[in-house]
């Protein structure tokens, strides 16, 4: 996909992804060996383009 996000939309996007992985929820991505940190693992999956929550946004009519 070419979605473009900002730098606030991409940080809650993984920040939420982490919470989830911490909480147990199943890891999309191979994870390398030694990878823990749900933040890393999260990051992992962003660049990968896997993680499944979607943007809304609001329309601003100039």
């Amino acid at each position: 996909m070419d979605i473009r996000y900002t730098r606030f939309e991409r940080a809650r996007i993984i920040g939420a992804r982490a919470l989830q992985i911490s909480m147990g929820a199943p890891i999309l991505v191979e994870v390398p060996s030694g990878m823990i940190d749900p933040v890393d693992i999260s990051m992992l999956e962003f660049s990968k383009d896997l993680i499944p929550m979607t943007v809304r946004r609001k329309r601003v009519n100039n």
